[in-house]
């Protein structure tokens, strides 16, 4: 008979058990039920509510199946439901009725609000730390490779020459925000349910504050309700995933297009790609492919715990268990992709010669020219009218932007002078945005610098 059935006069059916159960993948949190259920127990021993003794003993009991499950001798049982009832009724086995005393003034709604969140304070703190490995990956790419010239886009087509290193330090600036927004959602999950118990809290005299003290949360919740019914800090970090996983998703599309022959500007290590079961020549960039996939399925993570949580009424219901399978799924997802894409980023050589090639088309200095003309004192509407003018007759005459003649450009622009003629180097372009955020040589060195120096410091940004 389950530890809840006093009130049924059979057992669950089989099909029912498996139906039910959710330890085959919520036994992950068997480490953070026991971290809670010894702070429970020490907290109604100083409480008076249980012998110290057996908070001793029980204490002692949690330590050793918290082993057997490492060592791998622990058994999982569907009947069991979940870890929770798990360990509890190996404690009661281990101990007799006194391992019972572990559940006083609590349910296993607030039990697993409780896990839930010292599970996703662990995963956050771990995902933050694989998103800086990423960001340093992009920042010493960026340094070995400061001088490489590369034509920027829009819609997908050439717009301005950049450096290849400000290209990668526009990522560097996305994954901050995304580590910004974990430790949002860290502190807004950061606060401790236990003691409220199925949904009105407890009639015990517990001590929330000493259990949120053992715990090291720095708050307690407000509304036993609440508590044990919202799920709102677990969307928030799927929502948080997702951004990233967007993140990614556009960084894999920009290698992926640099790898290919049309681009050919970066070449991926051996190790980060798969060939072909057909074709021999072939050398495909799949990490960054299935990168941009597995984005879908982060996205699919978030929708289903949204949809999951939108109907429910106050306060807890079943169907909630089914949260953790997104969740961990979401989280297994993006840790397989910390795992690989900071090294494949590390080990990317780079194409410098081709990219400055392609970033030599003196049309892409056309806007060089009108802020030229501004400079020269024109109203910069005249001034991009009159460029897009010579733009044309170029196309037209098949002439050379670069190759023009004063009088040649005259003919669209009468007010063109001598130094209107030497705006056509990528090198001269990028060397003139030394504004702070541009892609100026000396203000992407300052980045860099700025980037290594924050990503080496250990404290918490």
């Amino acid at each position: 008979m389950a530890l809840w059935g006093g009130r049924f006069s059979s057992d669950m059916n089989t099909k029912v058990a498996e139906f039910t159960e959710s330890v085959s993948f919520d036994k992950r949190l068997y480490k953070h039920d026991i971290e809670g259920s010894k702070a429970h127990v020490t907290m109604l021993a100083a409480s008076g509510i249980i012998p110290g003794k057996t908070a001793e003993d029980i204490c002692a009991g949690l330590d050793k199946i918290k082993n057997d499950i490492e060592n791998g001798n622990f058994e999982f049982k569907i009947e069991l439901e979940d870890i929770h009832m798990h360990i509890e009724s190996a404690l009661i086995d281990a101990l007799g009725p006194e391992g019972a005393r572990v559940h006083s003034a609590r349910s296993r709604n607030d039990q697993v609000a409780l896990d839930i969140r010292l599970y996703l304070r662990d995963e956050i703190d771990s995902i933050k730390e694989g998103v800086k490995e990423f960001q340093k990956a992009l920042v010493e790419q960026a340094a070995s490779s400061s001088d490489a010239i590369m034509p920027g886009f829009t819609h997908l087509q050439h717009a301005q020459p950049v450096l290849f290193a400000h290209h990668l330090l526009a990522y560097v600036e996305m994954l901050e925000r995304d580590a910004g927004r974990l430790d949002d959602c860290r502190k807004r999950l950061n606060v401790m349910p236990l003691g409220s118990g199925a949904i009105a809290g407890t009639t015990l005299p517990i001590d929330r504050e000493k259990v949120q003290e053992l715990l090291g949360f720095p708050e307690i919740t407000r509304n036993s309700m609440d508590a044990v019914a919202d799920r709102d800090f677990a969307c928030e970090l799927l929502a948080a995933l997702s951004i990233f996983s967007m993140h990614v998703s556009r960084l894999s599309e920009d290698i992926i297009l640099w790898c290919s022959q049309e681009f050919s500007f970066v070449e991926l290590d051996d190790a980060f790609c798969t060939g072909s079961s057909l074709m021999p020549q072939k050398k495909n960039p799949d990490i960054a492919e299935i990168s941009r996939g597995k984005t879908a399925r982060v996205y699919g993570d978030l929708m289903s715990l949204l949809t999951l949580c939108k109907g429910l009424p106050l306060t807890y219901n079943r169907d909630l268990q089914e949260d953790k399978e997104p969740l961990f799924d979401a989280i297994d997802t993006v840790k397989m992709v910390l795992a690989v894409y900071p090294p494949m980023v590390a080990t990317m050589k780079l194409n410098k010669d081709k990219m400055l090639r392609a970033a030599e088309d003196p049309f892409l200095m056309a806007t060089d020219l009108a802020e030229k003309l501004v400079e020269n004192g024109m109203p910069f509407r005249v001034a991009h009218h009159r460029t897009g003018s010579l733009v044309k007759w170029c196309r037209e005459n098949h002439k050379n932007l670069a190759a023009l003649s004063l009088d040649e450009m005259r003919i669209s622009i009468p007010e063109a002078e001598d130094d209107c003629l030497k705006l056509f180097s990528p090198s001269s372009s990028v060397s003139k945005r030394e504004i702070p955020g541009g892609t100026g040589p000396g203000q992407v060195k300052k980045q860099i610098s700025f980037w290594t120096a924050r990503l080496s410091d250990n404290k918490d940004r």
